[in-house]
């Protein structure tokens, strides 16, 4: 058995928890949309078409923010194609996944559903194949209260209300040599630069993102970021982040490492976004948007054929998560806390169906991936302030990060809560954890969850939807506080 020792004091304080931390994103992609949280007829559906069911476990998720409508989808889209009445929007080839859009569910329908849900709205631009008419175009249709063309349009279209969206993404990926519209980064950066002015002629209280890097591996990350930021520097607030992690090779121990590349990327996106900053004499700080993160098995993707017949809302990305993807999950998802001082916003890609915690089928059940219980918890109990554990722990290497802790975690402190969110790495050895929490006064183990098995590679099924789900961790001990982890585990302790 290994032993690591963990130290809280609430002193350590890295920022406040930020609610945006647990976004998600619907994009017009596979059966994330059509079939996923939209389905006439469905058993569950509203008046407005929407799966109750799927409302119910999106609250249940703890989603904040939901970015919309895409991805490599928006670069291609057209929003007037989403308005009006449905029966006569028209249907659109989709190039970005070989779809066929029908726009049965526009900008109108995506707000009344958030706000069902209880989530903020953030909307991604198409800078693709359009560009900044476009983009003031969809604001002011928007946001605009009325008066003018385009909000009365709105108005006449059943939504009297502003629909009052602050956070805008200026295009999606655009150094993808895939994404329809690929530009160099001077030209974005210059698109993004007169984009982003005209918008806040508008309203000056939006907050806005640039298009980071679309991988930290991209061929350019670093170099693109800081051409971007020297274009938009003063008129945006954040850069986006976009990650994704498998396992490869069957190399388990590295697959459970992946946090350790996304905390890399962080880093090195904020000290470039800090150089240009310098350089440019600014004492203004430009924030992550770490809008697009997860478990993505890209490799079977890229070795699919894409779908023929363009067909609407094929099964897409669906990846099926196993244990071990829940793990690697929570340790990025505590990567992400413990950077909460600059990585001010996230969206977990995707929410339904297209590499989800949540999946669903057409006509029948809806039930919940393994991955959704880390995002679930860490939502849930996750508040106050994100505190740096100080933390002594074993090692071990891993073919493709090195030498990497076998623990890895963050805390929260609210009131008379801590909470510490901690995986254990190790593949095959439990892993036993002192906490020193002496600055906290006399605390004691209210509770302690672990998400782990005998098999780390079980799944859940709709048939058979809690085969792996949180379970109380009876392995604890008062004096002195002590939890024993089990290998390839995502552990939740509360102290109080």
């Amino acid at each position: 058995m290994h032993e690591a020792h963990l130290t809280i004091d609430p002193a350590f304080r890295v920022a406040p928890v930020r609610r945006r931390t647990f976004g998600t994103f619907v994009e017009h992609l596979g059966r994330c949309v059509y079939t996923g949280i939209y389905e006439p007829g469905h058993p569950t559906a509203d008046a407005d078409g929407f799966r109750r069911d799927v409302l119910d476990l999106t609250r249940e998720l703890g989603v904040s923010t939901v970015r919309y409508p895409g991805g490599n989808f928006v670069s291609g889209y057209r929003w007037e194609d989403g308005i009006g009445p449905v029966a006569e929007r028209p249907r659109r080839l989709d190039l970005a996944w070989h779809s066929t859009e029908t726009n049965e569910v526009g900008v109108d329908e995506f707000v009344r559903w958030c706000r069902k849900a209880g989530v903020e709205p953030m909307m991604a631009l198409n800078l693709g194949t359009r560009g900044i008419a476009e983009a003031l175009d969809l604001l002011e249709y928007c946001n605009h209260p009325s008066g003018t063309t385009l909000s009365d349009l709105r108005i006449a279209n059943g939504a009297k209300e502003p629909h009052g969206i602050r956070m805008w993404c200026l295009g999606n990926e655009m150094d993808g040599t895939w994404q329809t519209g690929h530009k160099t980064a001077r030209e974005y950066g210059r698109l993004a630069a007169e984009t982003a002015r005209a918008m806040r002629t508008m309203d000056g209280e939006l907050e806005l993102v640039a298009c980071g890097s679309s991988s930290s591996s991209m061929p350019t990350f670093g170099a693109w970021e800081a051409t971007v930021l020297e274009e938009t520097y003063d008129v945006v607030d954040y850069v986006s982040c976009h990650a994704y992690y498998e396992e490869k090779d069957g190399d388990l121990a590295s697959f459970l490492a992946c946090s350790t590349d996304m905390e890399y990327f962080i880093s090195s996106v904020v000290a470039t976004a800090d150089s240009v900053g310098a350089r440019l004499k600014s004492r203004k700080k430009i924030n992550l948007s770490f809008d697009e993160w997860n478990v993505w098995y890209l490799s079977r993707f890229q070795a699919a054929e894409p779908p023929r017949d363009w067909p609407v809302a094929p099964p897409l990305l669906e990846d099926h998560y196993h244990l071990a993807d829940a793990v690697a999950f929570g340790g990025l998802l505590i990567t992400l806390l413990r950077n909460s001082d600059r990585v001010t916003s996230a969206s977990l890609a995707q929410l339904v169906n297209v590499i989800a915690p949540i999946m669903t089928s057409p006509g029948g059940s809806a039930w919940k991936q393994t991955t959704f219980h880390p995002f679930a918890q860490a939502s849930r109990h996750a508040a106050g302030d994100v505190l740096r554990v100080e933390t002594t722990s074993p090692s071990h290497d891993t073919k493709e990060y090195g030498e990497v802790p076998l623990l890895h975690a963050v805390a929260t402190h609210s009131g008379d809560e801590t909470v510490i969110f901690a995986v254990n790495r190790s593949t095959d050895e439990p892993l036993s954890l002192e906490i020193d929490a002496r600055s906290l006064g006399g605390v004691r183990i209210v509770e302690a969850t672990t998400l782990s098995g005998p098999d780390v590679y079980a799944r859940n099924t709709a048939e058979a939807p809690d085969t792996v789900a949180p379970r109380p961790n009876p392995d604890i001990q008062h004096d002195p506080l002590r939890v024993l982890l089990p290998p390839v585990s995502w552990n939740v302790i509360r102290l109080g």
